[in-house]
């Protein structure tokens, strides 16, 4: 079997049929997609060139955001050139021959199953925790026990051979993960182009009403700002950053003007990467 090239490869945490998984096959289908264990390990594989890309989800409208994630990022060595917005569609998955009334148990990851509560009360299962969604799909595909089912994606069935006992079974239509795709290379657009997203994160000054002051010059030049999040950096409990998202690109004036202000009164400001704004957001555009 050919070796396969590094620069051809995207990496992605989680067992083949994965959400992420499925995002890497949507926005490179011709990209070799690369499991990993963790998220650190899909952003190493990208640091130490055994991947080009790393596909990250951020966020969940349901579940808020991703848990480590916004720590990993700063300190990852590499750049945000992409984002994704994959919609969550869950199926029951069972080996084949399996119908409902077979179904005694249900295994998925716990977002997973508070998403399906709806199904899991009509059928009268009992939900059973694992570690991730696909994952959970290969352990039913082993078992070959037709009293235990997954909640996993299509994806993840057709990998492993299960049948889809019910599709959709989310108890939410509209369920949508937010990717983020990262590189070694910084990949700047051009804003005359397209409309862009720029992310980064800072830390305020340790003075009253700091974060305030910060934040004023995205309202007094017109800059959306479409994110913003703390979270705590020492055991001090007083050093805290931000990360956020804003409409626009540090070349366009009014965002260069924005970005100034913010400097003045916050510390340690770093781009995490500037990059297209996803077709996405256009639908829910006011």
């Amino acid at each position: 079997m050919p070796e396969i090239d590094p620069e051809n490869r995207i990496a992605f945490q989680g067992v083949p049929g994965a959400y992420g998984h499925l995002s890497c096959r949507t926005v490179y289908p011709d990209m070799e997609a690369m499991a990993c264990d963790t998220f650190a390990d899909a952003l190493a594989a990208v640091r130490n060139s055994e991947a080009q890309f790393a596909m990250i989800p951020i966020e969940n409208s349901l579940g808020g955001r991703v848990a480590d994630i916004h720590h990993l990022l700063p300190d990852s060595g590499l750049y945000i050139i992409g984002e994704h917005f994959q919609p969550v569609q869950h199926q029951l998955l069972g080996v084949p021959g399996t119908t409902l009334s077979d179904v005694k148990a249900v295994h998925s990851h716990e977002q997973a199953l508070s998403q399906c509560r709806g199904l899991i009360r009509d059928l009268k299962i009992e939900p059973i925790i694992h570690a991730d969604t696909a994952g959970s799909a290969k352990m039913i595909a082993e078992m070959g026990d037709k009293t235990q089912a997954s909640i996993a994606s299509r994806l993840a069935g057709e990998i492993y051979g299960l049948d889809v006992l019910r599709d959709r079974v989310e108890d939410r239509i509209g369920n949508t993960t937010r990717f983020v795709i990262l590189s070694r290379n910084r990949k700047t657009p051009d804003p005359k182009e397209q409309s862009c997203m720029t992310s980064f994160v800072f830390q305020v000054r340790s003075q009253p009403a700091a974060l305030y002051k910060a934040l004023g010059g995205f309202a007094t030049n017109g800059v959306n700002v479409t994110k913003l999040e703390s979270y705590i950096t020492d055991a001090s409990f007083e050093a805290a950053q931000f990360y956020i998202d804003i409409e626009g690109h540090p070349e366009e004036a009014h965002v260069a003007r924005a970005i100034e202000e913010l400097q003045f009164f916050s510390a340690k400001l770093k781009v995490l990467g500037v990059y297209p704004k996803d077709r996405y957001r256009s639908q829910y555009a006011s």
